[in-house]
């Protein structure tokens, strides 16, 4: 087992259920750190595989505490109690926030309803502000935190004139903008935040990573040959969940931090998976 960089570290990951973030907890343990992994699934019961108590059943393999938090992140009274359930359940206060879950809703815009957009935005920006609000008391008291956003490749402008009409094409305008917002918020916090110790980062694959709620919403439709592996990806969250003071403000590619800090993707395990950024 290779050093593991975050002992004595807790973390809160959302949308752990599954995907990215079932992955990044998973990792996160094998690091070392406390973990409180958040979602609406507890128990499987939906058309996805994947559950709270499944990801928690894997973290707690690597002798870590890990905590079980079930909440709605589109509900304000949800999201107020996740932060303080997690530093009751892992006995002190949070030093890695990774806002991971995502609501993702692709349709046209001249018709995309107003409750479908208010869920987007409720999730993908208020949420992860909300959260970062919760556990920066803590941070800043002890000089020093971590709070990574992930953010999509979609927040980019389309280019053109003419455009590229292929699906799924502007469907993904809403969800792109809520990471383009999720973006600047980043930026802005981690310009707040200067001297605190407290960096703020978001992180995204260059393309896409085949998760299963990916798969789901556009397997079928577009190319995923390129898209990279979970390991990459959560090899670059990590990288960011342990970074240094003056690394923050960052809008940051997954596999650019790979082969910018680290050189190597490892399983989620911790152990060694492949050389380079593939």
């Amino acid at each position: 087992m290779a050093e593991q960089v975050l002992i004595g570290r807790k973390a809160v990951v959302t949308g752990a259920s599954r995907g990215i973030g079932a992955a990044v907890a998973q990792r996160l343990a094998a690091e070392g750190a406390d973990v409180a992994v958040v979602a609406r699934t507890e128990d499987h019961h939906d058309h996805l595989p994947g559950s709270l108590r499944e990801t928690a059943a894997q973290a707690s393999t690597y002798g870590r505490r890990v905590a079980v938090i079930k909440a709605d992140l589109a509900r304000a009274e949800d999201r107020s109690r996740i932060v303080p359930e997690a530093v009751e359940a892992l006995g002190g206060p949070i030093d890695i926030l990774v806002n991971n879950a995502a609501a993702a809703i692709y349709a046209p815009l001249a018709t995309y309803p107003l409750r479908r957009r208010l869920i987007t935005f409720e999730v993908n920006v208020h949420a992860p502000l909300d959260l970062a609000h919760d556990v920066l008391p803590g941070m800043i008291a002890n000089g020093q935190g971590w709070i990574v956003n992930v953010s999509s490749a979609t927040a980019r402008l389309s280019v053109g004139p003419p455009f590229d009409q292929s699906p799924p094409g502007s469907t993904m305008g809403i969800y792109g903008a809520s990471k383009a917002a999720l973006n600047r918020l980043t930026n802005a916090l981690a310009q707040e935040l200067w001297g605190t110790g407290v960096r703020v980062n978001t992180v995204q694959p260059r393309t896409g990573v085949a998760s299963e709620g990916a798969q789901e919403l556009v397997g079928a439709l577009v190319d995923t040959s390129d898209w990279e592996s979970m390991e990459a990806m959560v090899e670059g969250i990590v990288v960011l969940c342990h970074c240094p003071p003056e690394m923050t403000g960052g809008i940051e590619v997954s596999t650019d931090l790979v082969s910018r800090f680290v050189g190597t993707v490892r399983g989620l395990d911790g152990e060694v998976l492949a050389a380079g950024g593939e």
